[in-house]
């Protein structure tokens, strides 16, 4: 059975993210337009498409990962340096805001849930999370293969 560890990640991220588009629950808020995804960064996203690929991305990581993750470790993953000019650039973590909001969205969607584990607070994908990043690695793996 194909996986995810199986296919490009970018190609997947990109076909994850048609279907998150199709999906209802899952929508950007009106403020995600104009709102930098971190103070490291100088412009908002330009692509109007921002928050499905974040999105994808999410659920892409948390099956890589497969235990529950929190938005903290996300912050850092999504993270980059900050431009100084002459100076060296610091490392600064993303905004949390946006994770939450899209594993807000993504728990509605029934894709994602919150870790009821002991001790292990984050969030984990669903059966049906898995399933549909299952489906879209197989459908690729296909096509790859003609």
């Amino acid at each position: 059975m194909t996986t995810v560890f199986d296919v490009p990640g970018s190609l997947l991220v990109s076909r994850l993210k048609d279907e998150l588009k199709k999906n209802e629950q899952i929508k950007p808020p009106t403020w995600s337009k104009f709102v930098k995804t971190s103070s490291a960064k100088k412009k908002p996203p330009e692509t109007d498409d921002f928050w499905y690929w974040r999105a994808a991305s999410l659920l892409r990581q948390l099956y890589i990962r497969g235990k529950p993750i929190g938005v903290q470790r996300l912050r850092t993953k999504y993270g980059s340096k900050n431009d100084k000019g002459s100076r060296p650039g610091k490392f600064r973590e993303s905004g949390g805001s946006i994770l939450r909001k899209m594993f807000q969205q993504l728990e509605i969607a029934g894709l994602v849930k919150k870790s009821m584990e002991a001790g292990k607070k984050g969030r984990l994908l669903t059966p049906k999370g898995k399933s549909l990043l299952d489906k879209e690695a197989a459908k690729i793996s296909r096509e790859l293969k003609k």
